[in-house]
């Protein structure tokens, strides 16, 4: 077992061992109940040679999964009582759970989406839970997974309005951990534009916060971000489900479809800053649809070819560049910029390490910055640019460090306009951007 911890810094996750864990995620919520076991192996073996490390997957599918069984025709509940969970339908679970971790894989481990205890006005339903079924079911499922590799993600995309739907999910924690024995991080993924500090921030269970900025081109996630990471007791905070890939812009085709410039904006303004976590999406894998399904909302293409769409094998990139330097050392550093950050398409974002020993800030469209290349310790700056696209980075060379000296202008790349501009203190002897660091 790979077991995760929060770090003592309080903003990052880590292996037992102490080792980074950067939460790279992927979404396939209807993993469990929509896919076979040769379709999971295939999604599967994809997503970990593009550097994922968490998929997130969900036991009671939103997509009618509870009258609609798995590929196999096995339902999850006997009587739709989450106390008899059926033996057929999470031995499945338990198979795709096991090929994950044998890849390296996290699932990032949804018990229930949220119409199963809140219907609200969309979604299947139905309504299942109360307070007392929540733990069972909890501990149930904590017992059962106690030594796999594994995060608890509650909620699912609703708002805990009552405070019944505070006890359920309280109650269901509480179970998981009691089933467990503690071994699994736990947090809430909860509804579009809003983050799980909105309803449980004091709650005891709660390791780590979840946004959900949602499905809107330049969505500020920056902000979101930035305010839980303010808050106090400090948790680290992950963005969970960002723009997906081919997905309408704000669920509206006519508005065009988000890309994967779109995915690397929401990806690098999250990482920079503060959170300890990204999850990637694409709009026709999430909801595994096989060009014969009824799909939603107008997918482009079936999930398999859809696998290929670039941004799934760009956001790898992002994780190599954090590893490459001092990876608990990262905070957010918006007050290095010499201009006002701006907002919207242009937004720029910019992260430091604690003891300034290297600042990076990664510009959306191309433009012309200023930054107080003071804050950076030494002498000397070595400056890189580096390309999300592909990985690679530009050596620029060293350059004194002087306020005077504080311009910086990215280069010209036919293929896309966003860089990452990665300043280092040169007698760090930092290796290039995206080559792993060593102590």
């Amino acid at each position: 077992m790979n077991k995760l911890t929060v770090h003592s810094g309080h903003h990052h996750l880590q292996y037992e061992n102490g080792s980074p864990f950067v939460y790279l995620g992927d979404t396939a919520w209807e993993l469990f109940h929509r896919c076979s076991r040769e379709d999971v192996d295939f999604y599967l073996r994809d997503r970990a040679s593009k550097g994922f490390t968490v998929i997130q997957a969900v036991a009671l599918a939103e997509l009618d999964g509870i009258k609609s069984p798995n590929v196999y025709g096995d339902w999850p509940l006997s009587n739709d009582d989450p106390t008899q969970p059926n033996e057929a339908y999470f031995a499945h679970v338990d198979w795709v759970v096991n090929r994950a971790n044998e890849l390296g894989l996290q699932i990032g481990f949804l018990p229930t989406w949220g119409d199963k205890w809140n219907k609200g006005s969309w979604g299947a339903g139905p309504e299942l839970f109360t307070p007392a079924n929540a733990f069972h079911y909890g501990e149930w499922l904590g017992r059962r997974y106690k030594d796999a590799d594994i995060i608890w993600i509650l909620g699912g995309d609703r708002q805990l309005v009552t405070t019944e739907h505070v006890a359920i999910i309280r109650a269901m924690a509480e179970g998981l951990r009691k089933g467990d024995e503690g071994n699994h991080l736990i947090t809430l993924h909860p509804m579009g534009g809003q983050s799980s500090s909105l309803s449980v921030h004091t709650e005891t269970w709660l390791d780590f916060h979840m946004i959900q900025s949602g499905h809107q081109r330049d969505r500020d996630n920056y902000r979101m971000i930035e305010d839980d990471y303010l808050k106090l007791p400090a948790r680290p905070v992950v963005e969970g489900e960002p723009g997906y890939e081919a997905h309408p812009n704000h669920f509206n085709q006519d508005h065009g479809m988000l890309d994967q410039t779109d995915v690397r904006k929401s990806c690098y303004w999250a990482f920079f800053a503060g959170a300890a976590g990204y999850t990637y999406g694409c709009h026709a894998v999430w909801q595994m649809w096989d060009g014969v399904r009824t799909p939603i909302n107008g997918p482009r293409a079936p999930w398999k070819e859809s696998l290929a769409l670039p941004g799934a094998g760009q956001v790898q990139y992002a994780r190599r560049l954090l590893e490459s330097r001092p990876f608990f050392k990262r905070e957010p550093a918006q007050w290095m910029l010499w201009v006002d950050a701006r907002r919207g398409a242009e937004h720029l974002q910019c992260c430091r390490a604690l003891d300034g020993s290297y600042a990076m800030v990664y510009i959306a469209e191309g433009n012309k910055i200023k930054v107080w290349p003071s804050k950076i310790t030494g002498s000397h700056l070595h400056i890189w640019w580096y390309n999300p696209r592909n990985g690679t980075a530009v050596d620029e060379g060293l350059r004194e460090i002087k306020d005077d000296n504080c311009h910086f202008l990215p280069p010209f790349d036919p293929f896309g306009r966003d860089w990452v501009l990665v300043l280092d203190d040169a007698s760090k002897g930092y290796p290039a951007p995206g080559t792993p660091w060593t102590k």
